[in-house]
């Protein structure tokens, strides 16, 4: 049923991309913009959030109101801004196995001399743009106005709380390793994932469709506990997957310093020897595949790994249980576990 439920959200989008550019004329403003923006957006994705929203839409509707595809496509451009914005602060060159926007934009102004302005100006605005976007599909349901609009402050809260999440991520990359505990990630991880991509989509959907606020919160829990879980998962894939299987360079969150739960379980479970060469390769600007290998070679070797994946499964665990108490329909609550148990097994 996801996948019906993810065909009609692809179609959804097709659709919002011609209607957006007949209302707005912004293929007429500028092509490159519109170019950039419709490619982007349209490249091959999981459309986790959507799908989230439309779940806890219909936990509580017998069918969907008139137009709440097109708003589930709110919670895809808000994801879509945020990467645009990501690879920037990331210096990323790829997304989903093709250039980011950034690097697309640089290649164009290539061949224009003594420019005042880069790739990089561009793309915040590309972004900034796909956040106008975003709102404008979430106005497209036809629903009860005041559920509507306490629906559209989730939404806001979200991309509020993913951007807190982002810059206190920055911060703590300042930080030493030995400074930084396992509640500072998990606040990392509510922020800057669980929240906009599991927590806030189900909460959106149920209180769109006149949920009881006791659902809406059990709900959200439900979402940060797997929002935690799948982060984790990203970790591993970070670390030990392919630039092919990641869409992306997989030196990325080294690159950066970040501060994961494998990094940190690891540090913690290491001697000297191998703490200072976690502390080195955190501190490099310049990151190379001998210390990703490296960084490797030491998770490996504390259980790292073992322990993430019992952290994975407690966390499914929980949200699982949570989910027995849900007054939503059994078909939902039923797809809601088997579509969570798909992204993170």
């Amino acid at each position: 049923m996801f996948l019906k439920i993810k065909n009609k959200i692809e179609k959804e989008l097709i659709n919002y991309i011609q209607s957006i550019d007949k209302s707005c004329s912004l293929s007429k403003i500028s092509p490159l913009l519109f170019n950039n923006i419709k490619e982007f957006i349209s490249r091959e994705g999981k459309r986790v959030r959507p799908t989230l929203f439309i779940i806890g839409y219909l936990g509580f509707k017998k069918k969907p109101a008139p137009g709440l595809y097109r708003t589930a496509l709110s919670l895809e451009l808000l994801h879509d801004f945020m990467l645009v914005h990501d690879d920037i602060i990331d210096n990323s060159l790829t997304r989903r196995s093709k250039p980011s926007v950034h690097a697309v934009l640089n290649k164009y102004l290539n061949s224009r001399k003594k420019l005042k302005f880069n790739g990089e100006d561009l793309a915040i605005v590309v972004g900034d743009v796909i956040y106008a976007m975003a709102i404008n599909a979430f106005l497209s349901v036809k629903e009860d106005m005041r559920r509507k609009e306490m629906a559209l402050k989730k939404l806001t809260e979200a991309a509020f709380y993913t951007g807190s999440g982002e810059f206190i991520e920055l911060i703590y990359g300042m930080k030493s390793i030995d400074e930084i505990t396992k509640e500072d990630i998990y606040k990392i991880y509510d922020l800057k994932t669980a929240t906009y991509t599991f927590a806030a989509p189900l909460a959106m959907g149920a209180t769109l469709a006149g949920a009881k606020e006791s659902e809406v919160k059990k709900l959200f829990d439900y979402g940060i506990y797997l929002g935690r879980a799948f982060q984790i998962k990203d970790d591993i894939l970070g670390i030990f997957s392919t630039q092919e299987g990641m869409g992306k360079s997989n030196l990325t969150d080294l690159q950066e310093g970040k501060k994961t739960i494998l990094i940190w379980y690891a540090y913690n479970k290491s001697d000297d020897k191998n703490k200072s060469a976690i502390k080195r390769i955190l501190s490099k600007n310049n990151v190379k595949t001998s210390d990703l290998l490296k960084i490797r070679k030491i998770i490996s070797s504390a259980g790292t790994l073992e322990y993430a994946r019992n952290e994975i499964n407690g966390l499914i665990g929980k949200a699982e249980a949570l989910n027995e108490t849900f007054q939503m329909s059994e078909v939902y609550k039923n797809l809601l576990n088997a579509y969570s148990r798909k992204l993170l097994i």
